[in-house]
C-alpha cells in the first residue's frame, strides 16, 4: 500500500511548482480574458455553455467575484 499524498492547498507560498507544472505554464497559449484573447477561458466558457446548454457563460475566478458580479448586475454603486 503506498502512502498517503497530502496536497496543501492554503497559498502558493505553500504548494510550490514542480518543473512539469513550470514547463507547462511557460508554454501555455495566453492573451487577455478582458479583450476575449485569452483561448483558455475562451474554450472553458463554451463548455460550461455547452454542458450546461446556455447560451453565454462568464469566468469567475472566486464565489466572492462571482457575487460581486451579481450584485453589481442588480445595483448601482452606493445603493443600499
Amino acid at each position: 500500500m503506498s502512502p498517503a499524498i497530502r496536497y496543501d492547498f492554503r497559498s502558493d507560498t505553500v504548494t510550490r511548482p514542480g518543473p512539469q507544472i513550470r514547463a507547462a505554464m511557460a508554454t501555455a497559449e495566453v492573451g487577455d480574458d478582458v479583450l476575449g484573447d485569452d483561448p483558455t477561458v475562451n474554450r472553458l466558457e463554451a463548455t460550461v455553455c455547452e454542458i450546461l446548454g446556455k447560451e453565454s457563460a462568464l469566468f469567475a475566478s472566486s464565489g466572492t467575484q462571482a457575487n460581486l458580479i451579481a450584485l453589481m448586475s442588480h445595483c448601482a454603486r452606493g445603493d443600499e
